[in-house]
C-alpha cells in the first residue's frame, strides 16, 4: 500500500470548490459544502477519495475508490459528491491514467451511494454505469432514470461477473436482496485482482482510534461530542479531537451506547441558558447527552486491536434476516486471495485476511468456529449491553410486522 503522505488537501480554501447545490436531496451535514481527500493507496493503480457527512455532528467518513484498468481507463466504485474539487481530483488521474469508464452502483437501499451515482457520471459522458440488481427507491418505486441516472448507459450488474466487460480484472459477490418489509438490503462487493485489494459499501468496518484525515478538515463536530456538560469550553487539542471522534463512533454503530444517557428536557433547557456558545451551530446550546466516566471502555472494546467487524446495525435489523444467504455469501468472498479492503466508511485500507472477513459474520451461526475450525467462544466480543437499543428497535418492528421477524441462526 503506498505511504498516507499520498493524501491531497488542498493549501487555499476556496468554498466555491466544495460546492454541492444539491445537498437538498440527502439533507445532511455539511450540507452544500463538501470538502475531498484524494489518497494512493497501492502506487498507479488504487485512489480512494473521502468526504465526511453526518447527523447532529455524528460526522462519518463516505468513501468513494477509484481503481486503474489494466489496458488504460479507470472504474469508480460507489461515487461521493461530485463538486468541482472532487471532479478535478479525478481528473487529474483521467489525464494520466484514461477517461473514467466504468461507474458501479454497488448497493440498492444507500441513498447516500445511490444519490451521488447520476450527477457523478453526467460529469464523465463516455462512461458506462452499472448498478446493483434490484434496484428500488422510497416512498415511489420510480425507473433510475427518475432518479437521475443516465438512461441509455445504465447496465444490471450480472449474478455472473465473468458477463462483463471488466471480468477479467474484478470479480464480485452480490449479497440479497434481503427482503425488509417496505425495503431491501443488497450490496455487491468487488474483488480486484491484481492488487489483492476488496471494495465493500457496508457489510464490515474497521474503526480507528485516532479521527480520520476527512474528517479532522472541520473540527467543530469532534470538538462537540467531546464535551461533557453543555457549558463546557473545548479547546481544540489532539486530545479532545480523539475524544470526540471515538464517542462519534460510537454514536455511529450503536446510536445510543449503555455508556451514554439521554438528559431529560428540563436539564437539557437549564444546560443550554449557561452554555458559552448558544448560537445556531451549537444547536443553541442544547447538549442532550451524558457520558458515563469509563465510556472509552466501551469504544476500546469496540474497536479491538483495529479488528474488521460487521457493524450493529447490520447484525441487528438487517443480515439476521437472512442469516444462510450471507453466511454462503461470506464464505464465496473468503474464497479470494484479497489481503486489503476497502470500505465506503470508517477506516481504509485495512490489512485483512479471507478467513478475518469470513469470521466478522460468524454472529450468524449457533456454533461459530475459527478459520482453523475449531470451536470459538468469543468470535464476535462487541458487548451485548451496547445493542440494547438495536435490540428495542428490531422488537418494535416485529411487532408492528413492518419488517420479517429474524431468523433462526445457521
Amino acid at each position: 500500500m503506498a505511504d498516507d503522505k499520498s493524501a491531497v488537501i488542498p493549501e487555499q480554501i476556496d468554498q466555491q470548490d466544495f460546492s454541492w447545490p444539491f445537498w437538498f436531496t440527502l439533507p445532511l451535514y455539511p450540507y452544500g459544502k463538501r470538502r475531498t481527500i484524494r489518497k494512493e493507496v497501492v502506487k498507479d493503480t488504487i485512489w480512494t477519495f473521502d468526504q465526511m457527512q453526518g447527523i447532529f455532528y455524528v460526522v462519518v467518513p463516505i468513501r468513494m475508490t477509484v481503481v486503474k484498468l489494466e489496458q488504460g481507463g479507470l472504474l469508480v466504485y460507489a461515487p461521493v459528491a461530485p463538486t468541482p474539487e472532487c471532479i478535478r481530483l479525478v481528473k487529474e488521474l483521467v489525464a494520466e491514467h484514461g477517461d473514467v469508464k466504468y461507474i458501479i452502483l454497488p448497493t440498492i437501499s444507500g441513498l447516500e451511494h445511490k444519490v451521488f451515482v447520476g450527477p457523478f457520471a453526467r460529469c464523465f459522458p463516455s462512461s458506462e454505469v452499472f448498478v446493483a440488481p434490484h434496484q428500488w427507491s422510497f416512498p415511489l418505486n420510480l425507473p433510475l432514470s427518475w432518479l437521475g441516472l443516465p438512461a441509455k448507459r445504465i447496465h444490471i450488474l450480472p449474478e455472473d461477473s465473468s458477463k462483463t466487460p471488466f471480468a477479467d480484472q474484478f470479480d464480485y459477490a452480490i449479497l440479497g436482496p434481503i427482503e425488509l418489509g417496505p425495503g431491501k438490503f443488497s450490496e455487491v462487493v468487488f474483488f480486484h485482482k491484481r492488487s489483492h485489494t476488496l471494495l465493500v459499501t457496508d457489510s464490515v468496518v474497521s474503526v480507528s482510534a485516532d479521527p480520520p484525515a476527512i474528517v479532522q478538515l472541520d473540527s467543530y463536530p469532534l470538538l462537540f461530542h467531546a464535551k461533557d456538560k453543555a457549558f463546557d469550553l473545548i479547546a481544540d487539542t489532539p486530545a479532545n479531537r480523539r475524544k470526540g471522534w471515538q464517542r462519534v463512533s460510537l454514536f455511529a454503530l450503536y446510536f445510543r451506547p449503555s455508556m451514554l444517557e439521554v438528559v431529560g428536557l428540563g436539564k437539557v433547557l437549564r444546560e443550554a441558558i449557561q452554555a458559552p456558545n448558544r448560537s445556531q451551530k451549537a444547536y443553541f446550546g442544547l447538549y442532550p447527552f451524558k457520558w458515563h466516566s469509563d465510556w472509552q471502555h466501551s469504544f476500546d472494546r469496540l474497536r479491538g486491536d483495529g479488528r474488521l467487524f460487521v457493524a450493529p446495525i447490520l447484525q441487528t435489523l438487517i443480515l439476521n434476516r437472512a442469516p444462510k444467504e450471507t453466511i454462503d455469501w461470506a464464505q464465496k468472498v473468503a474464497s479470494w486471495d484479497f489481503q486489503w479492503i476497502i470500505p465506503c466508511h470508517f477506516d481504509a485500507p485495512i490489512p485483512a485476511k479471507p478467513s478475518q472477513f469470513r469470521q466478522a459474520f460468524s454472529f450468524l451461526e449457533k456454533h461459530p468456529t475459527t478459520s482453523a475450525g475449531l470451536l470459538s467462544s468469543n468470535s464476535y466480543p462487541l458487548p451485548e449491553e451496547d445493542f440494547q437499543l438495536l435490540r428495542d428497535i428490531d422488537q418494535g418492528l416485529k411487532k408492528t410486522g413492518i419488517v420479517p421477524p429474524p431468523k433462526d441462526k445457521v
